[in-house]
């Protein structure tokens, strides 16, 4: 099977939090779809979420569910073009998202999970999973081992930031070569490491004016993609909107973090 990371383009992983409904889906789609014409040295996939399963609150919105969310993702595919992506919190949901998903998406909460991590990688899809806000960037040896040892097809693995104190996270950049030392290609997760975790009276806060400059250093230390998600009204969404960059700057801001690319990359 063909690799989907090529080294000759930024990998780009992006989408809404939670996949929502398809009006979401689709506004977020024609930028991607426009962004891609205009940047061919763009990766695209598309990410989405059918559940938020790690909710701070039992009070807080989940999304879409299982079917409905595959049954958007499949749209997007079809309709768009793209590569894309969802997370997987338990072994049953595997079968269903690998039957419509390129790229099976572990938590950070989750990435230690043995079983997980080994029925991902038996699926021939993509493993991409996300260091946990509790580990070093050197323990991400073990993680990517397992799927090494489940025979994965392909494993790319996401920096998302370190638990830095109460309901903060920081982000060592030392954390691109220490990981790529695995083998493995290194993401940048822009919105989520400017989480403020269940600091937002029973939700998640966050930081999203940080994005930028998180996401332009990011590829100056060596990151080869970025996961960033954007919603047409941030402020209005079902998870994670003051993490989320407006759909409105998302062109603008990838168009800054290629220009780093660009001036980083190896001749």
């Amino acid at each position: 099977m063909a690799l989907l990371f090529d080294p000759r383009k930024l990998l780009l992983i992006a989408g809404p939090c939670s996949l929502e409904n398809e009006a979401v889906c689709r506004a977020v789609a024609e930028t991607l779809r426009a962004l891609g014409r205009e940047h061919p040295e763009l990766r695209i996939v598309f990410k989405g979420s059918f559940d938020k399963a790690n909710r701070t609150s039992l009070k807080g919105e989940r999304g879409t569910g299982l079917g409905a969310g595959l049954a958007l993702l499949a749209l997007i595919r079809k309709e768009y073009g793209f590569p894309v992506l969802t997370d997987i919190h338990e072994t049953g949901q595997v079968k269903a998202v690998a039957a419509v998903c390129d790229v099976l998406q572990i938590p950070a909460f989750l990435c230690r999970q043995t079983d997980l991590l080994l029925a991902a990688a038996a699926t021939g899809r993509v493993v991409n999973v996300k260091k946990g806000q509790f580990l070093s960037p050197q323990e991400m040896a073990n993680v990517t081992s397992k799927l090494t040892e489940g025979r994965a097809a392909e494993i790319w693995q996401t920096e998302r930031g370190t638990t830095f104190g109460y309901q903060n996270l920081v982000v060592d950049m030392r954390s691109f070569a220490i990981m790529r030392r695995n083998g493995f290609p290194v993401i940048f997760d822009a919105t989520h490491a400017v989480q403020l975790p269940g600091a937002g009276n029973g939700v998640s806060s966050g930081q999203r004016e940080f994005v930028p400059p998180l996401a332009r250093a990011a590829l100056a230390a060596g990151a080869e993609g970025l996961f960033i998600e954007t919603h047409p009204d941030p402020d209005r969404a079902i998870s994670d909107g003051p993490n989320m960059v407006p759909l409105a700057a998302f062109p603008a801001l990838i168009a800054d973090c290629l220009a780093v690319w660009r001036a980083v990359r190896p001749s």
